[in-house]
């Protein structure tokens, strides 16, 4: 099992999220956000690992560009891209969250991250479905998920009393909101979850981590959406971005509210890598790492992805 420490993790000070007094705030108008990739299940020449397209398309669609970040770069070449980019997403997926190539990568960018933000370099991260668990994995250092039955299946969220102090939701107008709470608009694909049981066992969890949402399969309750409290860390076990972009599940929703949702919270996390200044070297170091120089394959007729992404 792996086991990290992060001791400035319960030590940071809340100087990461405020700015001085009449100090003048930049913004980048360009940001550039890395999604993680991984080992597809049948490796061939040229398809070695994937990212599926409806998180490039999530990302664009609230003002992005995108990198990719594939698993077979040594640390040093993801240290350097870390200093490039603006923010990075764990997407979902199937692969392991302690021994994949995925997971190293993601304990990296992770690690690099608190470093950065305790120095007051503002560097976001969002972890949806396996990348949320990801996430507990690199915070507890302990395997705290249960198996629960929440596979293709799309729920209403139930918000907690921390909702209030919500940087993820804060801007969602009210009506979404109450759709997001009455309406089925956060699709889950996943079979393994965070319960608030073994949220509520973990010191470092409760530290860390405020919950914003909970569901149920009908017999375990587990936490749907969290951000860190001094950190621009957050994790939603759903889905944000395939209710506009994905189309092979009829879990899967597609209406007006469900789309909001998907742009919404996508416009959250670019705003958050506006943040961030990193910039690459040269514009031919950026323009050589954009996932601009690959072509998205389409995939719907063998997988729950309509496009992916390959890589060697």
């Amino acid at each position: 099992m792996i086991y990290i420490h992060f001791v400035c993790v319960l030590t940071i000070v809340n100087a990461v999220f405020t700015v001085s007094p009449g100090a003048e705030i930049k913004t980048n108008d360009r940001p550039i956000i890395g999604v993680l990739a991984q080992e597809v299940y049948n490796p061939q020449p040229g398809r070695n690992s994937y990212i599926a397209a409806s998180y490039v398309k999530f990302l664009e669609s609230a003002g992005a560009r995108v990198v990719p970040v594939t698993i077979n770069k040594s640390e040093e070449e993801n240290t350097r891209l870390f200093k490039s980019i603006n923010g990075v997403l764990f997407p979902g997926g199937g692969v392991s969250i302690e021994t994949s190539g995925y997971s190293r990568a993601a304990a990296l960018f992770y690690r690099l991250a608190l470093e950065a933000n305790s120095k007051g370099d503002y560097f976001p991260i969002l972890g949806i479905c396996l990348g949320f668990e990801q996430l507990t994995l690199l915070t507890s250092g302990q395997l705290l998920l249960s198996h629960t039955n929440t596979s293709s299946i799309s729920l209403p969220l139930n918000f907690t009393d921390e909702i209030g102090h919500s940087r993820l939701f804060k801007d969602f107008p009210g009506d979404l909101m109450k759709s997001l709470a009455s309406e089925s608009l956060t699709e889950n694909s996943h079979q393994w979850s965070l319960t608030t049981a073994n949220f509520t066992k973990s010191e470092r969890m409760k530290k860390f981590y405020r919950v914003l949402s909970t569901n149920t399969d009908g017999q375990n309750e587990f936490v749907s959406t969290m951000e860190a409290y001094e950190f621009p860390i957050y994790g939603t076990q759903w889905h944000p971005e395939k209710n506009a972009f994905e189309f092979t599940r009829p879990s899967i929703p597609h209406t007006p509210s469900a789309i909001k949702t998907t742009s919404y919270t996508a416009q959250f996390f670019v705003n958050e890598a506006r943040k961030n200044l990193h910039t690459f070297s040269s514009t031919e170091e950026e323009q050589k790492a954009l996932i601009y120089n690959y072509n998205p394959v389409y995939t719907g007729t063998e997988s729950s992805f309509e496009q992916k992404y390959f890589f060697d």
